[in-house]
């Protein structure tokens, strides 16, 4: 394919099979098409691309407003655009949120590498879970005045820690499909504080139902609300963190989060049980 250009303006496109194939005396402008399409300089990349398939097209020629040819996209450019988009939305569709090639490369690095890369984020996550025993010392007084608070802990960590995977698998889909970290913000938060009260509400009647302490169902009811609530937004805040320090949030979101998730349940557990619990 070949533009054609007089005094710097573009006139059309000469493809060079149809130029082959045209007797010797035809002239050349009979050939030429001249509603050929064309892209403005500075388009989106992708834009041009499909513009380029939609047209069936193997090269676009690029003009500017004042029908001046620029220059020419070939057809190699083409299909690496093509190409790096198509692995690109398979990237995002796949819950990634760096491109394909940084996907890939971490799958099928070493195992040393891969050691080195989840190493650090599992021993923080072991920090935590030793600090969350400091925790549970802090309070050893009110687990010897009522036992029964032991009882609910795991519970308590373990609906903050689902709710908290929900958040996220809510953020990675909505990013995998184009929608903005700002629109998911305020509905997942407000989600977030709906399901912890509707949780809160249910784990409080239940707890005064089965063993009839009415301090420990307000406690739990509380805790559960509270710790269901912080969990959301721990869970949008900490792979955003990652991703702004140019850091993997494959790597780190899960064990980093977990342990704010679940240090923070524990000390809003027990915070509200002195206050509460007599």
């Amino acid at each position: 394919m070949s533009s054609s250009v007089r005094g710097g303006r573009f006139l059309g496109i000469l493809r060079i099979e149809d130029l082959l194939a045209a007797p010797a005396d035809i002239p050349m402008e009979s050939l030429m098409d001249r509603e050929a399409p064309v892209v403005a300089p500075g388009i989106d990349q992708e834009v041009a691309a499909w513009h380029a398939v939609r047209n069936e097209e193997s090269a676009l020629s690029v003009v500017d407003r004042e029908g001046r040819f620029v220059g020419v996209i070939p057809p190699h450019r083409l299909l690496a655009v093509l190409l790096s988009e198509h692995e690109e939305d398979l990237s995002r569709l796949g819950g990634f949120t760096k491109s394909a090639a940084a996907a890939r490369t971490t799958s099928e690095e070493p195992v040393e590498r891969r050691f080195r890369h989840r190493l650090p984020w599992l021993l923080v996550g072991l920090g935590g879970a030793l600090l969350a025993a400091d925790f549970v010392g802090w309070f050893e007084a009110a687990l010897q005045h009522k036992v029964m608070l032991a009882f609910f802990i795991p519970g308590i960590v373990y609906l903050a820690d689902a709710v908290g995977t929900q958040t996220e698998t809510v953020v990675v889909r909505g990013l995998s499909v184009g929608v903005g970290m700002r629109r998911m913000v305020a509905r997942e938060l407000l989600t977030g504080l709906a399901i912890g009260l509707a949780l809160g509400v249910v784990a409080g009647l239940l707890v005064g139902w089965r063993w009839g302490e009415a301090d420990v169902a307000l406690c739990v009811g509380l805790s559960v609300f509270a710790a269901c609530s912080t969990a959301t937004l721990a869970a949008m805040a900490i792979p955003w963190l990652l991703d702004t320090f140019a850091l993997d949030p494959a790597f780190g979101s899960g064990p980093l989060a977990t342990v704010i998730q679940d240090l923070s349940s524990i000390l809003i557990y027990f915070v509200i049980a002195a206050a509460v619990v007599r």
